[in-house]
């Protein structure tokens, strides 16, 4: 197995809920520094980093909606949300050494940056680690749909979907022992079989820029560095 990676540019999908480790609601400052060190891990083989950061975590929108919201409003509150996440990896990130720009799709200059494709791509060039937060910047959009845009404005060469599961089942595996599991699946099988990995907008965008997508559990420590240096970890859409 080489041990050089075999993606130069990759964007991370974190879901809020991999921020909060065993809790229940908000934030584990263990899980977010072990995240960190795995993300220093692979930046020390010289690969460039960007991350899309969820906020399910602290406030859902869907979830808000169902309770009577009303659906932009409750959607506002997620995208604020990602930035208290942004803003925890970022501190994360900092202390292992590493240097970050956090970018927010909604503007807030005290805190982050406006996103500029040109500007995110040289901070990859340079080293930085990016985050971004506030997914799209617009409602009824979700953050899966918000990485699979970064990710081709940014050129990336594939999405990590950070998950609990180690890779894309028929079933929930977490509800279901007799759950398939799926080592490889194309565009199409996830919307034909309405698979819940992610919603059919992100799905399509990425099928219509024919970019890859690895879905995969990160509580295995090292699966990050394991799927960038091409090692068969969880399942792979294509």
């Amino acid at each position: 197995m080489s041990k050089k990676p075999v993606y130069k540019r990759v964007l991370i999908k974190l879901s809020g809920e991999a921020l909060m480790g065993d809790r229940q609601y908000g934030l584990e400052p263990k899980t977010i520094k072990i995240i960190a060190e795995e993300i220093k891990e692979v930046h020390d083989l010289n690969v460039q980093i960007a991350l899309m950061v969820g906020g399910g975590n602290i406030f859902r929108g869907v979830e808000g909606t169902a309770a009577g919201m009303d659906r932009s409003l409750a959607d506002y509150m997620g995208m604020l949300a990602t930035l208290i996440n942004g803003l925890a990896l970022q501190d994360a990130l900092e202390k292992e050494g590493l240097t970050t720009r956090l970018i927010s799709a909604i503007e807030i200059k005290q805190i982050a940056e406006p996103f500029i494709p040109r500007r995110a791509i040289r901070h990859l060039e340079k080293g930085r680690i990016v985050i971004f937060v506030a997914g799209t910047g617009s409602p009824y959009f979700t953050t899966d749909t918000a990485a699979a845009l970064r990710a081709v404005e940014i050129k990336a060469e594939v999405i990590l979907k950070a998950t609990k599961v180690d890779g894309i089942y028929d079933k929930d595996p977490l509800k279901d022992k007799g759950a398939k599991k799926f080592a490889e699946l194309k565009y199409f099988d996830i919307l034909e079989k309405e698979l819940k990995v992610m919603d059919a907008t992100a799905i399509s965008l990425c099928m219509d820029n024919k970019l890859p997508i690895i879905v995969f559990n990160l509580k295995n420590r090292g699966n990050i560095k394991k799927a960038i240096l091409g090692e068969k970890i969880g399942t792979i859409v294509r």
